[in-house]
């Protein structure tokens, strides 16, 4: 089974594998990589995210969903059969007693139910970005390894396919040195994961700088939200 994780320095959990490809404008529905292009799997899978339906489908994906076709009307009731007319009850020198044969029931066949493989699924947890680095800084304190930590434990279990760390910031100071700040605090968590055995191949880092807030910046509470690092992860149990 598949998960992603969230908490409140937003840490969510998704995978990317293989190439991606341009497509012009990508719907919410997919995970991208910085290019904003569709990222597939080594299977040419195009991988949903939590907020995917199937009004974001995009052709070269999912193809054309289609529509449930209409179910078929019932059939028609048989008729009954026109009632028999009794005959005479037959005379005790006449009742001729039928031999039983024996009845032979056919063995229904049984049909083994092919094997599945597991999909991968994903779950979302959020952390706030307070809790993993001081204002203005980029460096993990021990609270955030140690969340960070919890994380990798959640994995070992877990075939990882990919894990995409996203920085975020507050609206506090200029939109360019949010950028950098917001990529330096996703490499940290990429480097800390690394340095605990997840295959560097795997994780991918990004920086939206304030682009994405998900609170109101007008207030303390909302900034706070708004200071985040999301980490999504795809993976199968095994």
């Amino acid at each position: 089974m598949k998960f992603i994780l969230r908490a409140a320095l937003s840490i969510s959990l998704v995978v990317l594998g293989g190439s991606a490809f341009a497509g012009g404008e990508v719907k919410k529905g997919y995970l991208v990589d910085s290019q904003n292009d569709v990222v597939r799997s080594g299977f040419g899978l195009c991988w949903h995210t939590g907020f995917w339906t199937p009004a974001d489908a995009i052709e070269e994906c999912d193809g054309a969903i289609a529509k449930p076709a209409a179910a078929p009307a019932p059939a028609p009731s048989p008729s009954p059969a026109p009632a028999q007319k009794l005959a005479a009850e037959p005379s005790p020198d006449q009742v001729v007693y039928a031999k039983e044969e024996p009845v032979i029931a056919e063995a229904a066949s049984e049909t083994a139910a092919p094997a599945t493989t597991p999909a991968p699924t994903a779950e979302k947890v959020t952390f706030s970005a307070d809790a993993f680095f001081d204002f203005d800084k980029s460096v993990l304190k021990p609270e955030g390894k140690t969340t960070l930590q919890n994380l990798v434990a959640q994995l070992k279990n877990t075939d990882i396919e990919v894990v995409v760390a996203t920085g975020h910031t507050d609206w506090t100071g200029s939109d360019a040195y949010n950028m950098k700040l917001s990529m330096r605090r996703a490499k940290a968590v990429k480097a800390f994961l690394v340095s605990k055995g997840i295959p560097e191949a795997r994780i991918f880092v990004e920086g939206k700088g304030e682009r994405n807030p998900i609170a109101d910046n007008h207030t303390r509470e909302g900034r706070a939200k708004n200071r985040r690092v999301d980490i999504e992860v795809v993976g199968t149990k095994k």
